[in-house]
This record gives structure tokens, C-alpha cells and sequence, in this order.
């Protein structure tokens, strides 16, 4: 398995990482003895970097990470990175953010006991909390970081002068943010303020949500707890045209010999080696295809195909219905 450092500071990890979000939450039910072999297929294959979020399923995720990890001789293999912050009510309705020095010490806690674990990896508040300044967030998680609970400082889904604000208080290892063939917001002022500022990317949605792997099509339903039953990208003409996309996509990809999930997600790391894809496989056969994509070699003339195929802004829909775009200090420059 090849490895990437996350920015200057962050720790060496696989060059692509598990998401687990899909195993609890988000997108309808996942089978809990498929999820914890396809983590444990994710070791075996040499994956290190494992990412949650303390608010998937409000805690199952972290407990499923746990049980998995404690099934296997890989565990010390694992770097497990924290997303915190989400606030959820019982039905599952977002509530809002909560990024106070407190209350990230209060995450902090329920997720090293949820996890099993002394320390983790790579912990970030999952979207800025307008009422609370990220100095005095980053601050919190760096007390962490004195006391040993925390080993490396990461953020979510924020723009650039978000960004210098938080590296001024503590080192940041990696940004986290959706980036994909038709999510490329960050190219134009923070992808550059990374580079500039030796921090690295951890990029999720590679896959945007399965609608550019090649295995969505228009008449797949969803359920009500699938955030795609919202998701502008998967309504109406904005899905006819983002599929239309995926077509031309296929075209690229079967030339090459391989599948669309493969050909996107290569795309992605091919964007530097600052960047590491994370892929939510929920099942085995998913993950064994995103691994795949590690031995594709994209040239000038496969890249100049995939982004005839799928120009920059070509998509269809925004990432989240208004009400999430509203959270995402990435896009507010």
C-alpha cells in the first residue's frame, strides 16, 4: 500500500482511507456483519486511515469501529480520525454545531470511551461553529494534544481565512472536505492556501454519494433516512444531466479498461499527493473496486479526456439542500 503524509505535521497514512459513515447512518440500513468485515478487509489490504464522526448514528459508528478493531491483530495499524461537533436530535434531524472549548472536551471523552482507545489520531470539528471563534476551538483540541488524548489537530469543510486563523493557534494536519470530478469548489482559494501553509487534504464524496461510481441509475429509489432523498444532485433534470455526465464518464473509463468508480477515484489522487481519497464501501465488493483505483495510471491524455467528459462546475444541483450549504464555511470563500 502506498502511504502520503497528511500536510507537514499530520502522520503518514495509507494513500486511500475508509469512510465508515455509510455503516450507521445517512444512507438507510447497512448490515452490521458485512460493515465490520469490510474494516477488517480494509486492514488486510493495508488501509490505515479510518474515519467516523462522533454523531454517526449518534455513537453506533464509533462502537462499530471498536468492535471491529477489537476482532483483529491490525488494531494497531489503525489511525482513526474523529469528526465532532454535530448536534442531533433523537429523530435525526440536524440541530446545529457546538464547538465550545467544553463541549469539545465533553466529545472528546464519550468517543475515546466509545472507541476503546488512549488517544486519537486526527480530531476536527465537523463544520465551524458560527457563535464560537475557531481560535478558541483549536485551542480546546490543543489542550487535547498537551494532554496526550489527541495527536493531531484536522478541520472540516472551511474556507481559507478560516483556515490561517486555526494553523495560527496549532499546527493543522489536514482539511477534510468533498472533493470530487463534480465537487472541485476548493481548487480555487483553498486548495492553494493548503499548499501554502503545508496542510494536507483528506477528500470525501469521491464519489459523490455513488452518483458518479457507475452504479446509480435514475429509477434506484432511496429511503427517508437517505440523504440522497434530498440531495439536489439526485432530483429531477439536475439527476438527468449529472447521469448524463456519468455516461460520458463511462466512455473515458471503458477505454481505459476500467470501471467509472475507479477512473474518479484516481482522478482525485492523481490531484497531488497531498491529497488522500477517503471511499465509503459499506460492503467488501465496494471496497475491493476502490482499491483498484491505486493501480490506475492516469497520463495528460487521460486526464484531458475525464475533464472533457466532466468540465469543472458541469454538475447539476448543489452538494446539500440550503439548509446544509448554509453550515459550509468552504463556501463563503
Amino acid at each position: 500500500m502506498e502511504t502520503r503524509q497528511l500536510g507537514m505535521t499530520g502522520p503518514q497514512v495509507s494513500a486511500i482511507g475508509l469512510g465508515t459513515m455509510g455503516m450507521s447512518d445517512m444512507y438507510g440500513p447497512a448490515d452490521r456483519a458485512e460493515s465490520i468485515a469490510t474494516i477488517h478487509a480494509a486492514l488486510d489490504a493495508g488501509i490505515t486511515l479510518i474515519d467516523t464522526g462522533d454523531f454517526y448514528g449518534m455513537g453506533h459508528n464509533e462502537m462499530l469501529i471498536s468492535e471491529a478493531l477489537s476482532r483483529t491483530d491490525k488494531r494497531d495499524k489503525a489511525l482513526i480520525s474523529v469528526k465532532f461537533g454535530g448536534l442531533r436530535e433523537p429523530s435525526g434531524q440536524w440541530i446545529g454545531y457546538d464547538a465550545r472549548p467544553a463541549a469539545v472536551k465533553t466529545f472528546a471523552s464519550y468517543s475515546l470511551k466509545r472507541l476503546g482507545v488512549d488517544h486519537i489520531d486526527i480530531y476536527r470539528p465537523s463544520r465551524l461553529d458560527p457563535n464560537v471563534p475557531i481560535e478558541d476551538t483549536v485551542g480546546a483540541v490543543a489542550d487535547l494534544v498537551k494532554a496526550g488524548y489527541v495527536r493531531h489537530i484536522g478541520l472540516s469543510e472551511v474556507g481559507a481565512e478560516t483556515i490561517r486563523r486555526a494553523a495560527m493557534v496549532h499546527p493543522i494536519s489536514d482539511l477534510q472536505i468533498e472533493y470530487s470530478l463534480i465537487s472541485r469548489g476548493l481548487e480555487d482559494k483553498i486548495l492553494p492556501t493548503l499548499r501554502e501553509l503545508g496542510i494536507g487534504v483528506t477528500a470525501y464524496g469521491v464519489l459523490s454519494r455513488g452518483l458518479i461510481s457507475g452504479h446509480w441509475n435514475k429509477d434506484r429509489g432511496t429511503g427517508e433516512r437517505d440523504f440522497r432523498t434530498n440531495s439536489p444532485r439526485f432530483q429531477g433534470e439536475n439527476l438527468d444531466q449529472n447521469l448524463a455526465l456519468v455516461e460520458a464518464l463511462h466512455k473515458v473509463a471503458e477505454a481505459k479498461g476500467v470501471s467509472v468508480a475507479q477512473i474518479a477515484i484516481a482522478w482525485v489522487a492523481a490531484r497531488g499527493n497531498d491529497i488522500v481519497p477517503l471511499i465509503g464501501a459499506r460492503r467488501r465488493e465496494r471496497l475491493t473496486e476502490a482499491l483498484g483505483a491505486l493501480e490506475v495510471k492516469l497520463d495528460a491524455a487521460d486526464l484531458a479526456a475525464i475533464e472533457t467528459a466532466v468540465p469543472k462546475g458541469a454538475a447539476a444541483g448543489e452538494r446539500y439542500a440550503a439548509r446544509g450549504m448554509a453550515t459550509l464555511d468552504s463556501e463563503k470563500g
